[in-house]
């Protein structure tokens, strides 16, 4: 772990991309050796959200045709130190409020830590609740970055597109 602090705050960074990669093959042994995890995800998320979650390829092929709009749900430190490229940051806790800068007409795919991260479900749960097509991706930003698909960083969010005149 390498860290930095900035008044009473500490952010901490993996050093080394070796580090997420074992963990992951760790969460993974403990999804193939215990049916317990994998059960007591299966129900949290199936309940959560009820809807297969979207895998990073499918994920990857419908952001670049604009045919979802992806929203990173995480808090806006992390959105800046790093997220899927294009998406758009509403912090799960803003989402309700903030529902209006949504695109309409277009799905919506909520990520945020990680597989086991319960704020995407959340908000899926919650988007839907107010009539939007949600699902969410199927793993999280680490998991993004460590598969080498594109990334940005900064905390801006890409400027949300406006329906046209006449178009809902």
């Amino acid at each position: 772990m390498a860290f930095r602090k900035e008044g009473l705050q500490v952010f901490y960074r993996l050093a080394d991309p070796m580090v997420f990669r074992g963990y992951r093959a760790l969460q993974e042994l403990s999804e193939a050796r215990l049916a317990e995890v994998g059960r007591l995800v299966d129900e949290y998320f199936g309940s959560a959200d009820g809807l297969e979650p979207v895998e990073k390829e499918e994920l990857l092929r419908r952001a670049r045709r604009r045919d979802v709009v992806v929203l990173d749900v995480r808090p806006p430190e992390e959105y800046a130190a790093g997220h899927i490229a294009g998406a758009v940051s509403i912090p799960l806790a803003e989402l309700e409020k903030r529902l209006n800068e949504l695109p309409p007409g277009r799905q919506v795919v909520a990520y945020c830590r990680g597989p086991y991260c319960v704020l995407a479900a959340e908000a899926v749960r919650l988007l839907r609740k107010r009539g939007v097509d949600a699902v969410r991706l199927k793993v999280g930003y680490p998991e993004w970055r460590d598969a080498n698909l594109p990334v940005e960083t900064g905390s801006e969010s890409p400027p949300r597109s406006r329906p046209r005149a006449g178009k809902p």
